[in-house]
């Protein structure tokens, strides 16, 4: 982003407003039921992170930030029912961002784990040059209420599958809002019984669909 440190915060706060809105927008297709069950449906304001490494990660979170102090800036916004603080870290802000290597592809967990965050609402990385238009906002705004609708089917299938596992899709659910791929993995693995999902398994959604797929073939 080109500009001065107010006109980057405010171009900022427009992307993240317009990603907020376009999730609004695609989740008034769902059924009421489903519709408040996604997760930035919280009854709590929520906090958005931005943060400037070699990429631009943005995350929303639910846990408690404490206040700005010396350089930080924070910028309370909303739209409709939605609510939130939007932060911003950098590696002057928070020096260890400034280690994280981003050469080869954005390192989502690292910068998690850099800012010490661990509930996860959701994380969306924006490549260098990537820009912050309106275009990129929609686009990533509406996928992202479909992942969480598609997601919220898929756990509430699980779950009808074998109702007595229910406590383990709920941990399952969790580590999938919280992009944990690895923890998604080994409790899906548990809950089929066998290490049905390789170690090499990364991608959640591929982590999610063939858990339900085995379960299906098992037990439907």
């Amino acid at each position: 982003m080109a500009g001065s440190p107010e006109q980057m915060r405010t171009a900022m706060g427009d992307y993240v407003r317009a990603v907020h809105q376009a999730y609004l927008d695609a989740a008034e297709t769902l059924p009421p039921a489903d519709r408040a069950r996604l997760p930035l449906f919280t009854d709590q304001p929520f906090t958005v992170i931005a943060v400037g490494t070699r990429y631009l990660h943005v995350l929303g979170t639910t846990e408690q930030l404490p206040a700005p102090a010396g350089p930080e800036v924070s910028i309370e916004d909303h739209v409709d029912d939605l609510r939130w603080t939007l932060r911003f870290f950098d590696p002057v802000v928070a020096p260890a961002l400034g280690l994280i290597d981003e050469k080869e592809h954005p390192q989502p967990e690292q910068v998690r784990e850099t800012l010490g965050v661990r509930s996860v609402l959701y994380h969306l990385s924006v490549p260098p040059g990537g820009g912050l238009t309106g275009h990129h906002a929609q686009h990533a705004g509406t996928g992202l209420a479909h992942s969480h609708a598609a997601a919220d089917r898929d756990f509430t299938s699980l779950a009808n599958l074998s109702p007595r596992q229910g406590p383990l899709v709920a941990e399952m659910y969790a580590a999938h809002v919280n992009h944990m791929p690895t923890a998604l993995r080994l409790l899906a693995n548990e809950f089929l019984g066998e290490a049905v999902l390789s170690a090499d398994m990364t991608d959640m959604t591929d982590i999610r669909r063939q858990t339900l797929e085995h379960a299906r073939q098992a037990w439907a």
